[in-house]
């Protein structure tokens, strides 16, 4: 009989002497320094990466600190990693003149990476309208794929009492009516989503012609730019309307965008009554900016209580 002494693995002394606790730290995430050059950007990235003030500002900020908060990405097939949350901070160590990006490597998969692509950029306050737009659409299939629910799924409950876009909702701190509305933006053309992302166009209208199927939304790019002028909410839902009756082509447009607007109502705030809730110094601008985002947050309660 011959000897299975080859096929014994001894013990060996690292091991042997090792604690539980230093095997529980070999298993843990660690924060690596890798390559700039080794990490690429996540596919469809859907928030844009600008080299605005911010970013100047982070840049310099990394130069005299390094990068405080680790970025998370994953290995590639390929080779190198895929970043899932920290495209900004790639981009501002390489104005920082940096090699490296500390980064925590996790296995995920394309949905787990998705929705926490998403949740790590939502709260950012300069979000421009088709980047929220993009993320919610790319969350709630993600969530969805999760949960096996079928693609055109609004109603079903599978695992939960919550739907898809109610969970997105709750945790961007938006109502689900208005997820939907974002989501809309997706299927408007490029250069009416530019319009709104410049503030050409307002948000409700936009939404509104979003049902319209690309080739009428060319039309009615060509008109506005003809008319130097875009439609107002009641406008925009007539020009829905035809559309989904079968009777909107480019002379009704044209008819509806050419109407004479009525003047629009001006709300002017005193200054002495506005100034006495802001500290001494503060700009028109800076007060302009906490007052229209007070409103949005009253805008969001009106929205959550109608939606009940």
């Amino acid at each position: 009989m011959k000897s299975s002494a080859k096929n014994i693995k001894l013990t060996s002394y690292d091991e042997l002497f090792q604690t539980d606790e230093g095997r529980m730290d070999e298993q843990r995430e660690k924060v690596r320094d890798v390559p700039l050059a080794e990490l690429h950007p996540f596919p469809d990235h859907p928030f844009k990466v600008r080299d605005d003030a911010a970013m100047m500002e982070m840049a310099e900020s990394i130069g005299k600190f390094g990068v405080l908060v680790p970025s998370i990405a994953r290995p590639r097939a390929e080779g190198g990693y895929e970043l899932i949350a920290g495209h900004r901070r790639k981009r501002a160590s390489e104005l920082a003149g940096k090699e490296t990006l500390p980064v925590l490597i996790r296995e995920m998969d394309d949905d787990a990476s998705t929705i926490i692509m998403v949740d790590s950029n939502i709260q950012r306050e300069d979000l421009l309208p088709s980047e929220k737009a993009k993320a919610f659409k790319m969350k709630l299939e993600a969530i969805r794929r999760q949960a096996g629910r079928p693609a055109k799924e609004n109603s079903s409950q599978v695992g939960t009492n919550k739907r898809s876009d109610q969970i997105v909702a709750e945790q961007a701190g938006e109502s689900r009516n208005q997820i939907q509305r974002y989501i809309r933006l997706t299927e408007l053309v490029p250069s009416i989503m530019d319009m709104v992302d410049e503030k050409k166009m307002a948000f409700n209208p936009a939404v509104e012609l979003s049902y319209l199927d690309h080739q009428a939304q060319e039309w009615l790019m060509d008109v506005m730019q003809q008319e130097e002028s875009t439609p107002s909410l009641s406008q925009a839902q007539r020009i829905k309307k035809y559309f989904q009756e079968g009777k909107l082509d480019r002379n009704v447009t044209e008819a509806i965008l050419s109407e004479e607007k009525p003047q629009q109502s001006r709300v002017v705030l005193p200054a002495d009554k506005v100034q006495k809730y802001f500290p001494k110094g503060t700009t028109p601008r800076e007060m302009e900016e906490v007052i229209f985002k007070l409103l949005e947050q009253y805008h969001r309660k009106m929205l959550d209580r109608d939606a009940r």
